[in-house]
Order: C-alpha cells, then structure tokens, then sequence
C-alpha cells in the first residue's frame, strides 16, 4: 500500500537562539554561579511547534525572520536538521537574530531572557501565500503580528484551518489577531492580555464571540480548559502525569501537535488529548517527542482518557 502523504503545516512566528543552562538554583545578583549543563538550539514559540510538527509525522513550512549574523544562519540550519522546511524563510540583511538565555532549575521551571532582534523588517510582502492553499492548517504566534494578519486573512480565504499561540503580548495585537482564527489557544497570561479581569471561562468565550470556533487556554497541571463556539460549555483535558525535567517549550509542542492533529482531520476532543500529550513528553524530556513515543503514551491505560 502507498504510504500516504504528510499533511502540510504552515508555521509563522518567532524563532529564537537558545541558549540553556541547567543551574542548582536561580540566583539574585550580584553573583556568579556554575551552570551543571549547556545546550545550544532552536527556540522560540513558532519554531518550536514547527519541530514538532515535523518530529509527529506532518511536513512543515516554516515563515521567519532571522538576521544575517552570526545566528541567523547557523539557527535556520538547526531547524532544518530537525525536518522542517525553512526555505521560506527571511535572512533579514543588517538584522540581529532573536536570543535566549534560558535558566532551568532541578524542578524543571525556567526563567527566560529574551532577545527580540532588531532590523527583521516588518513588511509581509515577501510571504508567498500561495503555500498556505495547499496546506491542512495554518499556525502562528503573535510575535510578528503584521504577517500573522495577512496570512490569517488568507487562510481564512481559502478555507484553510487557522491556529494561534494566544501567547503574552500587547492587548491590541491579540485583539486584532483573535477574530481571524478558527482556533485560539491562549496561554494563562496571554488570556488575561486578550481579555484582562475576565475569569477564564468568560475570556474564552469573548474569543468565540469574536470569530473563533474553538478557544482554549492551558493551564499546566491543572490541564487545558477549552470549549467551542456550538458548544459553549466549558470542558477540561486533565493533564498527563508526568516528572517534568524541563518545561521550557512544553506550550509551543502543544500548539504545533494540536495543528498537526486538526489538519490531520481528528477532532477537537482528540486534538486536544494528542497536544497534551506530545507537551507533556516535551516537559519530561525536555526534548519534543517522535510520533511512536507520542502514540506509546496516548495508549498508557493510566492516563488520561
């Protein structure tokens, strides 16, 4: 029997150098403290959800922006040595490429300092939309907000399946965002940022009545709440338990394992157990999961159904 093909994934957002150290504790300055490990990657929360599209089966096109430094060559060649096409992508000429310092302590929880790049160019003009018309989904995070808009409008157009990371960020890039996606995921400060003073139940439904069909934010251990725009009644997908080592990523393995899923063609309820799933496995390794260790897990009598 032919092997069917990858459903294609179009990703959009932030792509980031990190740099990670494995540290005893996280320390006040003034100080000096010996880091127990290094480790040199791509990050960042689009790409992150690239590679894990790539790594569970789906092709994935990557849209970003990197500067033509030190970092901007050697980070796209990370990328693509985990798969994912980045042909697409933009070595902005003059521009500084996003990094990260990342500290992780032994429980895992980490603290980041960001980088944002500069002189990346805004413009989306150089975005060749026709890939997203053959594509089953369509993801982005609201990092480069001007060619998340056009590529939103233009998914939508074509009736392609469209993905957000409701991520932390300006209010009115959220507000403009939300209402062009058929599925926002938020996480719990990127909520509060789309709709400040709302409970979670309530924020979410503001998105619904935006334009979204499904809207949902995850919210660590305590799982991820979503619900849809047919039906508006608040569910919940607990959790899977794990010993997490490392949580950074864990979120944007959620989101691009939840893109792969929809344009897999499985539903929500199934999409959301197959994303919490591939995060949990990123959060325990510290690594993003392949599909045969993402299956093993989903077939785990002990967790969650």
């Amino acid at each position: 029997m032919a092997e069917l093909p990858r459903p294609i994934v179009v990703c959009l957002g932030s792509v980031v150098m990190d740099h990670t150290f494995h540290v005893d504790d996280v320390v006040q300055p003034p100080s000096k403290n010996r880091a127990r490990s290094y480790a040199l990657g791509a990050g960042g929360l689009a790409a992150n959800a690239s590679i894990a599209v790539a790594r569970l089966g789906g092709h994935c096109i990557f849209w970003g922006r990197v500067g033509d430094d030190l970092n901007g060559r050697p980070l796209l060649d990370a990328l693509a040595a985990q798969g994912v096409d980045v042909s697409q992508c933009r070595l902005a000429p003059g521009g500084r490429t996003p990094v990260s310092a990342v500290l992780v302590d032994p429980q895992g929880e980490r603290s980041i300092y960001s980088y944002r790049g500069e002189n990346l160019g805004t413009e989306p003009d150089w975005l060749d939309l026709s890939l997203i018309d053959g594509a089953r989904c369509f993801l982005c995070d609201p990092r480069w907000p001007e060619g998340a808009a056009k590529a939103l409008d233009h998914a939508r157009a074509k009736g392609v399946p469209t993905v957000i990371d409701g991520e932390k960020t300006e209010t009115r890039i959220l507000l403009d965002l939300v209402p062009r996606v058929d599925h926002a995921v938020f996480s719990v400060p990127g909520l509060g940022n789309f709709a400040p003073g709302l409970r979670p139940a309530e924020a979410l439904r503001k998105a619904l009545d935006s334009g979204c069909r499904v809207a949902a934010v995850t919210q660590g251990e305590k799982g991820t709440l979503w619900m849809t725009r047919d039906d508006p009644t608040p569910r919940r997908m607990p959790a899977f338990r794990v010993m997490a080592t490392n949580t950074t990523g864990a979120g944007d393995v959620f989101h691009g394992a939840y893109a792969l899923a929809i344009a897999e063609g499985q539903d929500v309820a199934q999409a959301m157990r197959f994303a919490s799933a591939a995060g949990a496995l990123r959060a325990r390794d510290g690594a993003t999961p392949d599909r045969a260790m993402l299956e093993e897990l989903l077939r785990d009598p002990a967790q969650p159904a």
